[in-house]
């Protein structure tokens, strides 16, 4: 028996629960609700998404538990020294998809979308240089699974593209960089600048007004990663003097984004609600499942948060 645990809807908690439950058939996936005092006692593993920390810590015998989404920051925020570790998903088709998304809006500020739109309110008929895409520097900011799927499929659409992450890596076509000196020299050589960092204390508020004015003047950004890396009055600030041209935001501090932000009205942003690469629960119950059948196999629980790096 497993519960699942989760602050999200009946609805999308039911919608889970039937596909974890056509993947794991041998299992007995419960809402945490329906757990008796006697099953709570019981259970070793639980399958969560955003969940109430104080569920979690009602189950004394938990050694682990497994999130359906790929961010889990929240969690690792929530919870004070968890006693059981936390098992993020990882899944290739979300890759495979904020690779898709990745491109769209990078294509799209490439173009000068943006720019023929506001031409069409002003019933403005003018052609905007074009720009090749090997002239285009792209910078990605984070080269985990996510970050270098997403970079190798901008090279493979013909940009000129570098990376950025903490410790050195090596991505074919992609010119890498790490640790402080690296961030800037990336950021100082980026026209178009998509994140893609988890939330961690040493990323939390990174893209601030310091960071910020390393960009080049014209420079866009694009934030598929989480709200708090990035400093909301510095980048309104840039925006509204013209140092960048304009932000692809998916991600907020807030979220939903309150009614009153300005980034609402702002004509240079771009509002996305979370959709950059939404999970899919049926390749991620079938992940779940390989993971949870390992586990019952050999005792082996699979990779785990590191609670140090928050990821």
């Amino acid at each position: 028996m497993i519960p699942f645990i989760s602050r999200a809807s009946l609805s999308e908690q039911n919608t889970w629960i039937t596909h974890l439950s056509a993947a794991m058939p041998d299992e007995v996936i419960l809402p945490f609700a329906d757990l008796t005092a006697e099953q709570k006692q019981q259970c070793d593993i639980a399958i969560v998404a955003n969940p109430d920390p104080e569920d979690l810590i009602s189950l004394p015998s938990l050694k682990w538990v497994h999130s359906v989404w790929a961010g889990v920051e929240r969690m690792m925020h929530e919870l004070s020294s968890p006693s059981f570790s936390i098992v993020r998903l990882v899944d290739a088709n979300l890759a495979n998809t904020m690779s898709e998304a990745v491109l769209a809006w990078t294509l799209y500020l490439h173009r000068d979308m943006p720019t023929y739109a506001k031409q069409q309110v002003k019933k403005s008929w003018a052609q905007q240089p074009m720009v090749l895409a090997q002239d285009r520097r792209i910078g990605v900011l984070g080269l985990g699974e996510l970050g270098r799927v997403s970079a190798q499929r901008l090279v493979a659409n013909g940009f000129s593209v570098a990376g950025w992450s903490r410790h050195s890596k090596q991505i074919e076509g992609v010119e890498c960089f790490h640790g402080k000196d690296g961030l800037a020299l990336l950021l100082k050589q980026t026209d178009i600048l998509i994140c893609l960092l988890p939330l961690t204390a040493e990323t939390k508020g990174l893209l601030g007004q310091q960071n910020l004015s390393l960009l080049p003047v014209g420079a866009s950004l694009i934030n598929f990663a989480r709200g708090p890396i990035i400093d909301d009055d510095a980048l309104l600030s840039k925006l509204e003097r013209g140092e960048l041209s304009y932000a692809v935001l998916d991600v907020f501090a807030q979220e939903p984004l309150p009614e009153n932000h300005p980034y609402w009205r702002h004509d240079s942003v771009t509002v996305l609600p979370h959709i950059s690469a939404p999970t899919h629960p049926i390749s991620a119950s079938e992940i779940v499942a390989t993971n949870i059948k390992q586990y019952r196999l050999t005792g082996n629980i699979p990779h785990a948060v590191d609670p140090v790096r928050g990821y």
